[in-house]
C-alpha cells in the first residue's frame, strides 16, 4: 500500500525531471501521483500541459481520464480513456476503467457486457467480478429506491468493531470560510469536536471539547483515509469522498474537501442520523 510519505516523495522526484526537462514523460506520472494525493486540478493542469506536447502518450490519456472521472466528468473521462485505447490497445487497466466509467454514467448493460467479456479471459478476477457485480445491482437498486422514493439506506452496522461506510459527499451550497464553518459546526446539538486538517495531516482550524488530543485524531483520520482511498482505488471504486467510522466511545465523520478534510466528532450516545443531517446541512449553509 502506497503512503503518503511515498507519494510526496514521488512527486518531489518526478517534479525535480520535469524542471529540469520540461518535454519529459514524467508528467503522466507526475500527474497521477498528484491524483492519488487528492489535488485534481494541479494534476489536471500538469498532464494537459504535457500531453500538448505528448498527444500520442497512452499512457496520460489514461491517467487523464481517471483524473476527470475523480472530478465527476464523466464524458470527458471516457473520450480520454478511449484515446488511451486508441494508442495503447485494449489492455484490462483501460477496459476497466471504460467498465468504471460506464457505471457512474449509468449505462450498466454497457458495462455489464464488457466486463463478461473480460470475465471469460479471466474468470477468477477479484475487480473483474466486483465491477460486475456492481453493474448488475446498482439499476436494482435504482428501482427499489425509485419506487419506494427513499433516499438511500445505509448499511447494517456490525455488532461488534468500528464501522467503516464511503459515501458521496454534500458539497456546501454557500461559501463560507474554514474558520466560520467550523466555529458553526461546534455549536450544533451533538457535535463534540470539529478540526479542518490539510492534506499532511496537520490540523489548521479547531473547536474541540473531547478529552481526546486533536492533533493526534487528525493525524490517525488522514492516515486512516489515506488508507481507504488507497484500497478503494484500487478496486476502482473511484475517489473517497465520505468517512463514517463509530467506535466504542466516539463517532468520526469525515469529509474530504480538496485542500484536506473536515473531521467532526460526536460522543457515540448521540443520534447518528440527526448528527449526519445536521452536518449536510450545515454544509449547505441551512443550519441557523
Amino acid at each position: 500500500m502506497t503512503t503518503v510519505l511515498e507519494i510526496n516523495d514521488r512527486i518531489e522526484k518526478c517534479q525535480k525531471i520535469l524542471d529540469t526537462d520540461p518535454n519529459s514523460q514524467i508528467f503522466a506520472a507526475l500527474s497521477e501521483a498528484l491524483r492519488k494525493k487528492g489535488e485534481f486540478d494541479k494534476a489536471f493542469r500538469i498532464c494537459r500541459t504535457g500531453l500538448k506536447i505528448h498527444p500520442e502518450c497512452g499512457s496520460a490519456h489514461l491517467v487523464m481520464a481517471k483524473i476527470n472521472l475523480d472530478r465527476g466528468l464523466f464524458d470527458w473521462a471516457e473520450i480520454e480513456v478511449n484515446r488511451a485505447s486508441k494508442t495503447d490497445g485494449h489492455t484490462r487497466a483501460i477496459e476497466l476503467l471504460k467498465a468504471e466509467i460506464l457505471i457512474y454514467k449509468g449505462e450498466f448493460a454497457k458495462a455489464v457486457n464488457l466486463l463478461k467479456k473480460f470475465l471469460e479471459i479471466n474468470p477468477d478476477d477479484s475487480q473483474i467480478n466486483k465491477l460486475l457485480e456492481i453493474a448488475r445491482k446498482l439499476p436494482e437498486e435504482q428501482t427499489v429506491i425509485s419506487t419506494s422514493g427513499a433516499s438511500h439506506s445505509r448499511p447494517n452496522r456490525h455488532e461488534e468493531g468500528p464501522t467503516v461506510v464511503a459515501e458521496r459527499i454534500v458539497e456546501p451550497a454557500v461559501e463560507l470560510s474554514t474558520t466560520e464553518l467550523v466555529e458553526r459546526a461546534i455549536t450544533l446539538p451533538g457535535i463534540d469536536g470539529a478540526l479542518f486538517v490539510n492534506l499532511e495531516g496537520l490540523v489548521v482550524e479547531s473547536q474541540w471539547t473531547l478529552k481526546l488530543d486533536e492533533s493526534m485524531c487528525g493525524a490517525i483520520m488522514a492516515e486512516t483515509g489515506n488508507a481507504v482511498a488507497q484500497e478503494l482505488m484500487q478496486n476502482s471504486f473511484g475517489q473517497v469522498q465520505t468517512i463514517l467510522i463509530e467506535s466504542e466511545d466516539v463517532m468520526f465523520y469525515q469529509m474530504n474537501m480538496e485542500d484536506g478534510f473536515y473531521l467532526f466528532a460526536s460522543r457515540s450516545s448521540s443520534n447518528l442520523g440527526s448528527i449526519r443531517m445536521k452536518i449536510e446541512n450545515l454544509l449547505n449553509g441551512k443550519a441557523k
